[in-house]
């Protein structure tokens, strides 16, 4: 079992580190591009944008549930002439 394990964090580290040294490669390339200082804002912007909905997503509160009912049964006694 031990052994295992060993095997299995030392798989994802190989991966890790592989993947990591990729990007790394990458980001050389694009920095030895012209338009590099162009690209880096344009990533910053998006990465920016992608924060902005990742934040809205989770700080949106879902409406009370007890509100939405009694909003609906006050459009019910509206549409049906009850309104006291």
């Amino acid at each position: 079992m031990d052994e295992q394990a060993v095997l299995l964090v030392a798989g994802l580290t190989d991966l890790a580190v592989t993947t990591i040294s990729s990007a790394v490669g990458t980001v050389h390339q694009l920095l030895r591009r012209a338009d590099g200082p162009d690209i880096a804002r344009d990533a910053q912007q998006d990465l920016m944008a992608r924060g902005r909905i990742a934040l809205d997503r989770c700080a949106a509160a879902p409406a009370a549930h007890l509100e939405v009912l009694a909003q609906h049964a006050r459009s019910r006694q509206t549409v049906a002439g009850g309104d006291a």
